[in-house]
């Protein structure tokens, strides 16, 4: 028996990656986060696949039934959001797991930033503007910030800020950055990327919270801060320079 954890990406039921898939179509019992993972990706599940929310459950209550479905010999699909690297509270399970000595296996899924990306058509690590991108969060009820992650500490480098779990607290994050940033630099907020319901709101951070007051966003959202976003000016890459030497393309100096 095996627990295999499965991002399931961002939303949209075509983002799931072909092994996370096949997973589904394999194990007999499915965990999902009911919460934030379409219902239809449990059309790839088996028929009569066990299919448990795990949205209501408490962490022990999901301990429990893994144990329950290792003593049966079940293979498990544990279905989340996005991608596991990131926000996922595998870490806490994988924990317990090994404590039982329950084997596991972590698929990766599109995460929710590079769905949101893709939403506004932008590359994010623009040359000579900026190679760094920064994942973050605000502060909540789930866990707080270590001391050190704040956004005047990232906003000093100039990377591109991408922002979950943030949208309640817009003003903070505008207050934070505008004397790091300027007020002229773009901003973009991407609520539920990729999902049929997907919104788009682009402006500075000088006009983003007037934006967002007059269109209010209050579900899942992410927040970007950088120049990377204008996506204009700015010198293209020496990758595919006519004159740029490198020895897959074959070319004489």
């Amino acid at each position: 028996m095996t627990v295999h954890f499965i991002g399931a990406g961002p939303g949209a039921v075509d983002l799931i990656t072909v092994r996370g898939r096949d997973l589904l179509g394999r194990c007999p019992v499915c965990l999902y986060a009911g919460s934030i993972v379409p219902r239809d990706l449990l059309a790839y599940c088996p028929d009569g696949a066990r299919i448990v929310d795990t949205a209501p459950l408490s962490l022990d209550e999901i301990e429990a039934e893994y144990i329950r479905v290792h003593r049966a010999g079940e293979d498990v699909a544990r279905l989340h959001s996005g991608d596991l690297s990131v926000w996922s509270a595998v870490a806490e399970q994988v924990r317990r797991l090994e404590a039982h000595g329950i084997p596991y296996t972590v698929t990766p899924g599109v995460p929710s930033f590079a769905a949101a990306a893709a939403a506004l058509g932008r590359e994010l690590t623009i040359p000579e503007v900026n190679q760094s991108l920064v994942l973050t969060r605000m502060p909540g009820r789930a866990s707080k910030m270590p001391a050190g992650e704040t956004l005047e500490n990232f906003g000093r480098s100039g990377a591109t800020l991408a922002i979950h779990l943030a949208i309640h607290a817009l003003d903070r994050v505008v207050a934070e950055l505008m004397p790091l940033y300027g007020a002229d630099c773009p901003v973009a907020i991407v609520a539920r990327a990729s999902w049929p319901d997907e919104r788009i709101l682009s402006g500075t951070l000088a006009t983003i919270e007037e934006q967002v007051a007059a269109d209010p966003i209050d579900r899942t959202a992410l927040i970007f801060v950088g120049r990377s976003l204008s996506g204009h000016d700015f010198r293209e890459s020496a990758l595919y320079d006519a004159g740029y030497q490198r020895r897959f393309r074959g070319r004489g100096t």
